[in-house]
């Protein structure tokens, strides 16, 4: 189990010092597949650093199995690295150097017999369905053939955990598939650890079962994957799991939105028809703006963001509709602009009540 406390991390600059990270808490217990996700910039891989202790961290500790990292000296932190291995986006492979002894070199760094270096080593180019390319060199595979002896490299040493540091993002969709299956096989079979490291909400979606959403170098929310993306909370998190956002306000045209998300629990819910029953019932015709299904944890969930035509009443009276659905939550992302006027003039009022009182 990998534990982060109170961890921070400031960098001193020309133009001052950078709090990349900021009392950041987390636990990745055995056998998860943990993403972290944010922009650029976040501090996604300063975080990533500071659990392989590349980036000491400025305040706080990161444990393994209750062993304090900060703590180790140079030999026992050399011998750690062999339990934290990590990927990288651009593979890092030596290019004057084949497959088969990309994958040995970590192996003979820790004088292992070349024979059962060279018996290890093909093994795992089996493992990441690679055993024809054993006399390749870099220079002749595609991208997700070398991000897999990359991954075979990372192996070497029987790690207890897997860090990937945006190792997909330089892939096309489908390669980007077949590399998120071999290391969820990797992690079921072989019980490895494994931190996913990046930007794109698909890849949290399609394989990791929790999830920290990072901001400015805060976690701003955390969580398994599908409490997160199928109600997320934090602003950050929403502008993740909802691109659709922006493009929905700016399809509208108009002074006055009032904008409604329906998040739908599962596939059951998502065959009803609810917005031809509210607009029988209620005399409210919504437009619809955008709709997505996605799979989190073999699970169908859906979301569609809704324009409420009228004012706060209509918006009041549909959300109260649509709220009594099973397995439908409501997440009101506009309002009516009046209204909110309304509310300042009333916090206002108060406000000058309590000074008069």
């Amino acid at each position: 189990m990998i534990e982060i406390c109170n961890l921070s991390k400031s960098f001193v600059t020309a133009g001052g010092t950078v709090d990349a990270l900021r009392n950041v808490n987390l636990t990745i217990r055995d056998g998860d597949i943990y993403g972290i996700i944010g922009m650029s910039g976040a501090g996604k891989s300063t975080l990533v650093r500071c659990i392989n202790m590349l980036e000491r961290p400025t305040e706080g500790t990161v444990l393994l199995d209750g062993a304090d990292l900060g703590m180790l000296d140079k030999k026992k932190m050399q011998e750690m690295r062999h339990h934290i291995t990590m990927i990288f986006q651009s593979f890092n492979l030596l290019m004057q150097r084949n497959c088969l002894q990309n994958i040995m070199l970590p192996l003979r760094l820790i004088h292992m017999p070349k024979d059962q270096a060279v018996k290890r080593a093909s093994e795992l180019l089996e493992t990441v369905g690679m055993s024809d390319k054993a006399k390749a060199y870099p220079a002749q595979l595609s991208g997700g053939q070398q991000q897999r002896i990359a991954i075979a490299r990372a192996l070497a040493t029987d790690p207890k955990v897997l860090l990937c540091d945006e190792a997909t993002s330089a892939l096309d969709p489908k390669t980007t598939h077949d590399i998120l299956s071999l290391i969820r096989s990797i992690n079921e079979e072989l019980g490895i650890t494994v931190i996913i490291i990046t930007h794109q909400m698909s890849v949290v979606q399609e394989i990791c079962n929790r999830v920290a959403i990072l901001e400015n170098g805060t976690v701003v929310e955390e969580g398994d994957v599908s409490d997160v993306f199928s109600n997320p909370k934090a602003a950050a998190t929403k502008r993740l799991v909802y691109p659709d956002m922006a493009e929905g306000i700016d399809s509208l045209g108009a002074a006055h939105h009032q904008m409604v998300r329906l998040v739908f629990q599962g596939a059951g819910a998502a065959t009803r028809p609810l917005l031809a029953s509210m607009a029988i019932d209620c005399n409210i015709a919504a437009n619809i703006l955008s709709a997505t299904t996605r799979t989190l944890n073999g699970k169908v969930y859906g979301t569609m963001l809704l324009n409420i035509p009228g004012g706060p009443d209509d918006l009041a009276r549909a959300v109260q509709y649509l709220s009594q659905t099973p397995d439908v939550s409501i997440q009101v992302e506009m309002e009516y602009p009046m209204q909110q006027a309304e509310k300042a003039g009333g916090n206002a009022a108060e406000g000058k009540e309590a000074d008069e009182r």
